[in-house]
């Protein structure tokens, strides 16, 4: 029953999420997570006359074994907006993957064992270190405050995992699987699906009554853009005219050691409060994003100046306040979907024509998008 509700559950959240949020990148990672998690629910039992035999047996410990893959990498996402598969990642993966087919025989019949199962384990818990790491090391900068006591609540509860897990390997062996000890790893996945449920899954009594649900705008693409302060709140008169005098007077955006702390210390209000203006009045979810917005920015003017065409590269990054090259490349890309060098070329072959003046005017669209002074 444990194991039914929990792969229905957890089944019918990837089902919605597919359907309703398709276009999100976190949406499509939940499936082969849930799939996955199916996949160990299928085989998570003592009872013999229980257990899958045949192709079910099969698929069952296919997606059994590989399901730490995808928990890594849906942890990872679900807490950067900007989560990239680099080669950490993709490679990280692709061992798992082949050291747990290894270790269930479905690759090489007479290895089944053989030492894998104490490198899965090794894997399994630099997987979680890396989790962990990434976690803490983002909360300084995370802007939703939802999201921060998330990251707390599942840094405890990875580590928890960990330990329980790990222990009952190593005191009592990788075969101990009381019936006790199987319900309640069943009824903590089911916990998860509940929760996930809960939180993603909404009733429309105008369904039931035949009116059919509101059909919502379609959400307008975030602009990566340094945010514009038109209009707002009065309250944050003071916030705001201060926030205007660091980042377009000061540009403390080009320094690349800034921290949330140094940036609120500079703000000279309590970091909650500086938190709430970035996140609720300029939309911006994290602090790397936001200050990236603003280096994009000031690259994208020094790439189309042709005053500056025979600058290199590492220097334009650096004096927009880019730690390093390779930072400097994945922001831009991700932000106009082309190369700092691309752009720049494309750029200067403008200005050297006929649409000198537009291609100016596009070069310092960022300027139109600052702030305010006014507020």
């Amino acid at each position: 029953m444990l194991r039914v509700a929990a792969a229905t559950l957890l089944l019918t959240v990837a089902i919605v999420l597919v359907r309703d949020a398709g276009r999100e990148r976190i949406a499509w990672m939940f499936l082969p997570l849930a799939l996955g998690l199916c996949g160990f629910l299928a085989g998570n039992t003592p009872d013999a006359a229980l257990k899958l035999s045949g192709p079910a047996a099969m698929a069952a410990s296919v997606l059994s074994g590989t399901a730490a893959v995808p928990l890594w990498w849906f942890c990872l996402a679900v807490f950067d907006d900007d989560f990239r598969f680099g080669p950490l990642e993709s490679g990280g993966g692709a061992a798992w993957v082949l050291v747990a087919l290894l270790d269930r025989g479905l690759l090489l019949p007479g290895q089944v064992g053989n030492g894998s199962t104490w490198v899965l384990v090794t894997m399994g818990i630099a997987m979680v270190a890396h989790v962990g790491f990434r976690l803490w090391r983002d909360l300084d900068g995370d802007l939703v405050e939802s999201r921060r006591r998330a990251r707390m609540r599942l840094s405890a509860a990875f580590a928890l995992l960990l330990l329980v897990d790990l222990g009952v390997d190593v005191v009592l062996g990788f075969d101990w699987k009381p019936h006790w000890f199987t319900l309640t790893q069943n009824a903590a996945i089911l916990l998860l699906a509940v929760q996930l449920a809960r939180r993603l899954l909404r009733g429309d009594a105008g369904v039931l009554a035949f009116r059919g649900p509101a059909v919502p705008e379609p959400a307008a693409e975030t602009a990566r853009e340094p945010p514009s302060l038109d209009g707002g709140d009065a309250s944050d008169g003071g916030l705001l005219a201060r926030l205007t005098q660091l980042m377009e007077i000061e540009r403390i955006h080009r320094d690349p050691q800034l921290t949330f702390a140094a940036f609120a210390a500079r703000m000279g209000a309590p970091e909650a409060e500086v938190r709430r203006l970035v996140n609720h009045r300029l939309g911006a979810r994290h602090f790397r994003s936001f200050l990236n917005a603003w280096r994009v920015a000031d690259a994208r003017q020094a790439l189309a100046d042709p005053s500056r065409a025979g600058e290199k590269m590492v220097a334009i990054a650096f004096d927009a306040g880019f730690a390093s090259l390779a930072s400097f490349n994945r922001a831009f890309k991700l932000a106009e979907g082309v190369s700092p060098s691309a752009y720049r070329a494309a750029a200067l072959a403008r200005v050297g024509g006929a649409g000198r003046e537009a291609v100016r005017d596009g070069a310092g669209a960022a300027g139109a998008s600052r702030l305010d002074p006014g507020f």
